[in-house]
């Protein structure tokens, strides 16, 4: 079977930006040219880690058209849609369709008082009526106040074809590969959100991963992938050992988001800013994280050689 068309790595790209708090549009695409040209297989736009609900509601469609016009159609680009309320999503998705976008990324809604799970599949099912691109399922309790367990995520997947995928950032090993089961020999994709878990995850047959630090690092993550995928089991733990360490650098401060984009910033491209009122990165905890980066070149150069 060729691998479905959500695979492989799909960075959850940062979104640097100038001091006024606007998307740097000459560095994201320089950010993502830099991703492109690393070998990953997607792009994911407008996450958690791309400041998605810190952005203004312009920036954040401002920053899904640069990735979708500096992609320009080479790799799939998914876009995070997530919102309070369906409404409120289904808006976000009429922009992206507007803008050409054919994916949008889509969670349980947030601030929100939780009833149920059916809560969610009904927002699915006014979504699905009331747009036209695919959509992505995506998992992640810590910001949305709900996890949605393995039979919810199935329900919902199988509501129509355009339920492309999977994400799962909940930590829940067992319910994913519960879901990984249910869709293995099916177009559907399931990604895991999680590094620490992304390993074993595709040795099971996951489609892909969505690691944050990617985006500092594509050649080495996109390596780990090919190692898991093609059942390298040796090489893939000796990969794995090398994720493990850049999920240190996350870590090493209190924002993982402002770690993130200070690792981004030591390319060259962007600034290490971050949206207010988050915390910056003291000088001591950067200079952790400069040793740390430096751990994780020496680590993989030393992989390569032998």
């Amino acid at each position: 079977m060729k691998p479905k068309k959500y695979h492989g790595v799909v960075p959850p790209i940062m979104t640097p930006i100038d001091a006024n708090e606007d998307v740097d549009e000459k560095g994201f695409r320089q950010l993502i040219e830099y991703n492109i040209q690393g070998g990953i297989h997607g792009l994911f736009v407008a996450g958690t880690n791309g400041d998605t609900m810190a952005l203004t509601q312009r920036e954040r469609n401002r920053a899904i058209s640069i990735a979708l016009e500096q992609v320009n159609g080479r790799i799939p680009v998914m876009a995070g849609v997530m919102d309070t309320s369906t409404r409120r999503v289904i808006e976000n998705i009429h922009a992206l369709e507007d803008m050409g976008g054919t994916c949008a990324v889509v969670t349980s809604v947030f601030y929100d008082r939780h009833t149920s799970q059916e809560e969610t599949v009904r927002h699915f099912e006014r979504i699905l009526s009331e747009t036209d691109v695919d959509l992505f399922i995506y998992n992640i309790p810590p910001f949305t106040g709900l996890r949605l367990n393995a039979d919810t995520v199935i329900k919902i997947a199988r509501l129509d074809k355009r339920v492309v995928g999977y994400k799962d950032s909940s930590g829940a090993f067992g319910e994913f590969l519960q879901v990984l089961a249910e869709f293995r020999e099916t177009p559907f994709s399931v990604l895991q959100g999680l590094t620490a878990i992304a390993m074993p995850s595709i040795l099971y047959g996951a489609d892909g991963y969505v690691p944050g630090l990617a985006v500092a690092f594509p050649e080495i993550f996109v390596e780990a992938y090919d190692a898991a995928a093609s059942g390298n089991i040796e090489l893939t733990i000796q990969y794995d050992a090398i994720l493990r360490k850049t999920s240190q650098l996350l870590k090493m401060t209190k924002n993982g988001t402002a770690a993130t984009k200070y690792v981004a910033s030591l390319l060259g491209f962007t600034d290490k800013r971050v949206i207010a009122p988050q915390d910056f990165m003291s000088p001591e905890e950067e200079a952790m994280v400069r040793q740390g980066v430096e751990e994780v070149k020496r680590m993989h150069a030393e992989l390569k050689a032998r």
